[in-house]
């Protein structure tokens, strides 16, 4: 009998250390669009050194190389490009709230 009360217990307390959610969450810094950004732009100028690394190496063949890279590189431009406009609406909402007060 006591074998299965400790087992009861011993339950019971893993449920609750398993489903417990304290009051407060530690949350980590809130995302923006920008920041999603500019993590996409080091990685993809990170697989572009690898792959330019892969190439002087002789891993890749020049059509394949060729085909990676232009593909990375507009990946690129478009990242720039959109981070681009995210900075100047920024800057053009900052100057609006200027000239409002």
């Amino acid at each position: 009998m006591t074998a299965l009360i400790f087992c009861a217990m011993l339950g019971l307390a893993v449920l609750l250390y398993v489903f417990y959610l304290p009051g407060t969450l530690r949350l980590g810094p809130e995302k923006t669009r920008l920041g999603y950004l500019k993590e996409r732009r080091d990685a993809v100028y990170e697989n572009l050194r690898d792959l330019n690394f892969d190439y002087k190496a002789g891993k890749l063949p020049e059509g394949d190389y060729q085909g990676m890279k232009t593909s990375l590189e507009d990946e690129a431009a478009g990242i720039l490009a959109e981070m681009e406009r995210i900075q100047q609406s920024a800057v053009a909402q900052r100057a609006r709230i200027k000239i409002t007060r």
